[in-house]
């Protein structure tokens, strides 16, 4: 069975960053006893707040002010020093821009939209479509129409050009999906031709490289591996997604008639690996983490331990590692430092991975952050483990900035609340650390990514900081009157 999604109404009754969300891939978490006093100092603070800055209730939640009042109270009951906000960003426009915006470059590397086929309502997890209520709504200014006129429209191609584009910050956005069942690509949410469509799309209206696309592979399905030189060619993939725990090991939906499979095995993992190469798409994205239930350790379907291994046997190879193998927290448990005992759990097991297979920092392996940022940021001090282990493992030129939006609606607080974060002095010298520097997120939100898939920082912050957008309006109208497009 999918999880069971816990989500808010239409109309947000908290900044997202005190929301509790969930994806298809994790069940809610509760608040952690230290977020309460900030869940009801935000509360009882917001409508005086957005009533001095003539907002509603609900846009006040949804804006950049939001935002800092969220982190503001998270700030101070988790003892201070995990967030810097000024005090008045609050409650003034202008403060809240000058402390949570940038002119980084970003690229987000993991990013979604569901196909508008009928079928989804029966065919896909019923969970997708509860996330829906917490993405259109109040913050849908003037596009609701379009994307109203059919039940399964909530996380339309619509709903992402307003999310990800039109109310973020976004530079360029890699469109992903995942396996479908037995492999079925028309059960799935977005199959390999209609990436691929979108990215067309996109090109043609807006001719500033918005959007890049992934094909998605299943090496332990007969045919799949053999299908990759077609999609090198036809539907021009910038890596491949490839999620090792759906197979016959799984549980609930993830099970397929299909054998289990690792990156490093000699019946599914290697073959794809040597034709990864041969096609010359040398970028290979693997789901770790995330395992739609309990930590299962490190022989678990999602784990990350045939990471190192692999790495180490195909150099030439990028492998962007997505969710780094965080695992949610269960109860009040929290990711802490790494050590020997807790090295086969969640992100530690990366790193035992990497450590073990004698991989540094600066190496062919990059840790995407999409879901784990937004399941840790609320908890600063496991964001403190999390980031920092991860900057010491890996490095601040190998961590990729993901959001998995939109099914978290606008990914702006995301982006927001990573700027203003930092890991504590006290946690660099006790556990070794090296600092959230300002050059290592700008690295982090954009110019890493911008390395693995040769955009160049510099014409794409031109070219999206003159784009006006029009561009939306043409692409709106195309997916009104054609629907979801494809390359098939």
């Amino acid at each position: 069975m999918a999880p069971k999604l816990l989500l808010p109404p239409r109309s947000p009754k908290l900044p997202l960053v005190l929301q509790r969300r969930s994806t298809d891939e994790y069940t809610p978490l509760p608040h952690h006893p230290l977020n309460l006093p900030a869940v009801a100092r935000v509360r009882a603070e917001g409508p005086e707040n957005a009533a001095r800055l003539s907002m509603s209730l609900s846009d006040y939640w949804s804006s950049r002010a939001g935002t800092a009042a969220a982190l503001r109270a998270l700030d101070e009951a988790w003892g201070g020093g995990f967030y810097a906000v000024p005090p008045e960003a609050a409650l003034d426009r202008e403060a809240a821009d000058g402390g949570l915006g940038g002119d980084q470059l970003v690229i987000d590397v993991q990013t979604h939209f569901t196909a508008d086929r009928a079928m989804f309502a029966d065919q896909l997890p019923k969970a997708f479509f509860g996330l829906a209520e917490s993405v259109t709504g109040d913050m849908f200014k003037g596009l609701d129409k379009l994307v109203r006129t059919q039940a399964d429209a909530l996380y339309s191609l619509a709903e992402y050009l307003r999310c990800v584009y039109g109310e973020s910050e976004t530079a360029v956005a890699v469109l992903t999906s995942a396996p479908a069942s037995d492999g079925d690509y028309k059960t799935n949410m977005l199959d390999n031709p209609e990436m691929f469509g979108t990215r067309e799309l996109i090109e043609r209206l807006s001719g500033t490289g918005r959007l890049i696309n992934h094909c998605v592979v299943t090496p332990n399905i007969p045919g799949d591996i053999e299908m990759t030189d077609r999609w090198s060619d036809w539907c021009r993939p910038a890596g491949w997604k490839v999620y090792t725990m759906f197979g016959e090991q799984a549980e609930g939906f993830m099970n397929w008639n299909a054998p289990a499979w690792t990156l490093d095995d000699e019946q599914s993992g290697l073959p794809f690996l040597r034709r990864a190469q041969e096609t010359g798409v040398r970028v290979v994205c693997a789901h770790k983490g995330l395992t739609f239930g309990p930590d299962t350790g490190w022989n678990g379907p999602s784990s990350p331990k045939d990471i190192g291994p692999a790495a180490k046997a195909f150099p030439d190879i990028n492998f962007l590692i997505y969710h780094s193998g965080y695992e949610p927290r269960q109860g009040d448990k929290e990711e802490g430092p790494y050590s020997e005992e807790v090295a086969h759990q969640g992100t530690n097991r990366l790193i035992t991975s990497l450590k073990e297979a004698g991989v540094g920092p600066g190496s062919n392996v990059y840790a995407e952050i999409g879901s784990t940022w937004y399941l840790v940021m609320a908890h600063p001090r496991e964001a403190s483990h999390v980031m920092g282990k991860l900057l010491a493992a890996l490095g601040e030129d190998n961590i990729l900035w993901g959001t998995d939006c939109i099914w978290y609606g606008s990914p702006q607080p995301l982006i927001d609340a990573f700027r203003a974060f930092q890991i504590p002095e006290e946690y660099c010298q006790r556990y070794g650390y090296p600092q959230l520097t300002e050059t290592a997120k700008e690295k982090i939100l954009g110019l890493n990514a911008a390395r693995i898939y040769g955009i160049d920082p510099a014409a794409t912050k031109a070219a999206t900081r003159n784009d006006d957008l029009a561009w939306l309006k043409a692409a709106l109208d195309e997916y009104k009157a054609k629907g979801t497009p494809s390359a098939a």
